[in-house]
This record gives structure tokens, C-alpha cells and sequence, in this order.
């Protein structure tokens, strides 16, 4: 086989593959006495047809079969071949067939930038510790007494700082209901029928929870609110809003005591000592995925620092927009307007730019170091992933397998194993120095607040 590599700007190069027409012959005949077994050809019995008849009719089929067959296979020897490391196959084009039965093609790909890959092992984190305090309890079962309180009606008196209020609301600017001038902002925004609101200063919006004090049910009141020139919902930026707000029940939150009792309601049959150690047990298990996640991003952290290279256009475009993708789909599910979105746009645009520069690099990275430790993805492994799926989805192994395949995903699953794999490796080869605190800023995902 015969490869010629043309290498352009942005990382990507060219092949001209040209196969020798032996090699081709040989799987074109292969296909074409395939054929004439079972191609009816009218003055010939069945498998009779001469192998002249057999190529003139059904050249373009015969040559289609050769081509998925030796094309695939062919590239990938050829990257073997010039030794490239290649990141993404960008095209195949120009497949030629000679008279000869020589074959010819072209591929494009983008290449896997250079670099020096420095000690990767024992790098040195610094990790918090794992010890589970009473305090860690205490504030644990507090958030838990939190979640279990009730909500009581206060009778004979007014609004007070703490309360929580069940109001029927509706705003307006200049007479004009809030719904109509800005009809794609929050509802919350325009009023509401029973709407909870929990009295505290700043809470909701400017100066509302203040101007509702004394208020009592069945009293209505004029609330006055001035939103900020950068307001996000930019029909109601600068403006002055009139809310006629209905109170009609003020609830207080009545905390449950912390004993027994509490337990037996979360836990039936389980005593507050009991809880006490379930949670520890929780906790334990919370802190050891937290310094998990402390000693990769320590591990990342070291190697972004420590190695240094261009990456290739086409490939960080591309996962550009991926990541925008998704940081649109992850505002959206907070409900977050597309509105606000576009408003927001440089931002997320940029974010998702850092997000996919960041992801690339350490991919690059990480699939170096597999490379170097040679490890790899077993059959066994992609089964075991496959397996998870259909498990997490409730569906049948099978199924899963064939939507994979369907999808074209198995390839980045198996990319997933790897990476993960090789972190693995990474975090079992750390040096580790306990501190109290994490020293590593985990990487941000931005959205819009």
C-alpha cells in the first residue's frame, strides 16, 4: 500500500491511500464469484454465467462491496503505516478504481497535537479529610428537622419578618398588566393566586417582603417595586411596578423536635441514635466521593499546569458547540427563559468555549498517558458499561446495545472507559498530603443567575 501525507495548517493532514491491484483482485474476485453464485442472468443457468458477464453486469455493485470492505480497513492500516495520531476523521472522498484494479482515495483527518508528557505519577495532592465530626451530624439532622416542618396558621395579628405569607398578587406598570408587557418573564413576575412567600429582607423582589409588614389575611395593599436598570427582563429594566397584593394566610414554620420521634418519621422503626448512625454512614460515604473528586481535579490541575499546546481549530469549534449545547439545556431546566438566554449570550458562548478547551485538553492529555501505559478497553469492560445502561434506562441488555449501535455511540463509550480508566490509574498513583480544606477550585460551569 502506498500512502502519500500531506500536512496543512490547523493540525490537519491528507491521505492519498493507494492500494495495489493485487490486493484488490483479490477481494474483488471474492465478491464477484459471490455473485455469480446466486445472480439469475437470462441464457445462463444459475452459478454459470462467465466471470466477463458476472463484472460487466454488476460492476457498480461489485465495486460498492469492495469498496466498504477495503476503504475502512485500508485507512486504518495506513495511519498504522505513517505512524499519525489522529483525532477525528474529518472526510473520504475521490475512492477511484484503475483499470488495472488498482484502488485510490483520499482522507482527511485532524491530528493529535505534539507534546512532552511530564511525571505523571505521584503527583502530589493534597486532599480534605474523611473523619465524619458530630458537628458534620448535628447539621445534617438539622436540614433534615428543616425539610420536616410544619406550617401553622397565625391568627390575630399582622405580617411579621419570618412569616410566611399565601398571597394572590398582580402587577402592573401604568395601569398596564406586567403579563402583557413582558409576557415571556417569569410568572412569578406578572402575580400569582396562592403564592408562598417567605418574608425576609431582599427575599423575592426589591423591597417587597418590607412593605407587606402589618398586612392581615384578607387585607389588600399597594406594593411599590423600582427594578434595577440591569434587570434581566429587559421590558421591566428601570421601571416602576404597582403589585396589588391579597394576603390571605399567614403560616408559621414550626420545627420538629430533634428526637425519637423525628427518627421514627424519617426511618420508621429507627431510633435517633440509630439515624445518627445512619447518617454518619452517609456522610462517611459523601466525603469519600468528595476527595474522589478533590484527587482528579488535583490530577488535572497538574497536568493543564505542566504541559502546553495548541489545540486544533476544527475540533474546538466543534466542541464548542457542544458545551453550549449543553449549558443551554442545563439554564433551560432551571427555567431560565430563552429570552434571557440570548441577553446572556457572550457569556454562555465564552463559557462554553472554556468549557470545550478545557475538556479537549485533558482528553489529549489522558489518552497520551493511556497510550504510554497501554491501557486499554476490553470487551469485558464495554459490556459491563452497556450493562449499567440498560440497568439505569430499565431496559433489556439487548435493547440498550442496539440503540448504542444505532446511535453510532458505542465508539464514545468506549472513549468514556478510557478516560476513565486512565484517571483511575492517575488517582492510584497520586501522593497524598491530608489537609482540612481543598486547595483545588473546581471547574465552574456557567449559568446565568
Amino acid at each position: 500500500m502506498k500512502v502519500e501525507v500531506e500536512k496543512q495548517p490547523g493540525f490537519v493532514s491528507k491521505l492519498l491511500i493507494e492500494l495495489p491491484p493485487d490486493e484488490v483482485a483479490k477481494e474483488w474476485d471474492a465478491i464477484a464469484n459471490s455473485f455469480a453464485r446466486f445472480a439469475k442472468i437470462p441464457g445462463y443457468r444459475p452459478g454459470k454465467a462467465p466471470r466477463s458477464v458476472i463484472d460487466r453486469r454488476f460492476r457498480k455493485e461489485i465495486q460498492d462491496e469492495v469498496t466498504k470492505k477495503l476503504v475502512s480497513k485500508s485507512y486504518h492500516d495506513a495511519v498504522e503505516q505513517e505512524q499519525l495520531r489522529v483525532a477525528s476523521l474529518t472526510n473520504i472522498e475521490d475512492v477511484q478504481f484503475g483499470e488495472d484494479k488498482s484502488m485510490r482515495f483520499r482522507a482527511t483527518v485532524v491530528t493529535v497535537p505534539e507534546f512532552e508528557l511530564p511525571d505523571y505519577k505521584n503527583i502530589p495532592v493534597q486532599l480534605p479529610d474523611t473523619k465524619v465530626s458530630e458537628a458534620d451530624i448535628d447539621a445534617a439532622l438539622d436540614r433534615l428537622r428543616d425539610q420536616s416542618a410544619d406550617f401553622v396558621d397565625v391568627p390575630g395579628r399582622g405580617l411579621q419578618m419570618g412569616d410566611f405569607a399565601v398571597l394572590d398578587f398582580e402587577g402592573s406598570i401604568e395601569s398596564t398588566p406586567i403579563s402583557e408587557i413582558a409576557p415571556q418573564a417569569s410568572k412569578n413576575l406578572q402575580g400569582g393566586k396562592k403564592f408562598w412567600l417567605h418574608l425576609a429582607p431582599d427575599n423575592f423582589l426589591p423591597k417587597f417582603s418590607e412593605q407587606l409588614i402589618g398586612l392581615k389575611p384578607g387585607e389588600t395593599r399597594l406594593v411599590i417595586v423600582n427594578f434595577a436598570d440591569d434587570f434581566p427582563a429587559k421590558e421591566l429594566a428601570g421601571k416602576k411596578a404597582d403589585y396589588a397584593v391579597t394576603l390571605r394566610e399567614i403560616k408559621e414554620k414550626v420545627l420538629p423536635a430533634i428526637d425519637d420521634a423525628l427518627a421514627a418519621k424519617l426511618v420508621p422503626g429507627k431510633t435517633l441514635n440509630d439515624l445518627r448512625e445512619m447518617m454518619e454512614h452517609d456522610i462517611e460515604h459523601a466525603k469519600k466521593h468528595e476527595v474522589e473528586r478533590a484527587k482528579e481535579a488535583h490530577v488535572v490541575q497538574y497536568l493543564h499546569e505542566r504541559i502546553q499546546f495548541e489545540l486544533p481549530p476544527a475540533l474546538l469549534q466543534s466542541e464548542t458547540r457542544r458545551a453550549l449545547a449543553e449549558l443551554v439545556q442545563r439554564n433551560r431546566e432551571r427555567g431560565v427563559t430563552d429570552e434571557m438566554l440570548k441577553e446572556k449570550e457572550k457569556e454562555l458562548i465564552d463559557a462554553a468555549a472554556g468549557m470545550a478547551a478545557h475538556r479537549l485538553k485533558t482528553n489529549f492529555i489522558l489518552h497520551r498517558i493511556a497510550e504510554r501505559e497501554k491501557i486499554q478497553v476490553t470487551k469485558e469492560d464495554l459490556d459491563r458499561r452497556v450493562r449499567q445502561e440498560a440497568t439505569r434506562y430499565d431496559i433489556s441488555l439487548e435493547k440498550m446495545r442496539k440503540e448504542l449501535q444505532q446511535r453510532n455511540a458505542l465508539d464514545d463509550v468506549a472513549e468514556q472507559i478510557l478516560l476513565g480508566k486512565t484517571l483511575d490509574f492517575l488517582k492510584a498513583n497520586v501522593s497524598i498530603e491530608s489537609t482540612q480544606e481543598p486547595t483545588i477550585k473546581e471547574e465552574k460551569h456557567e449559568s446565568i443567575k
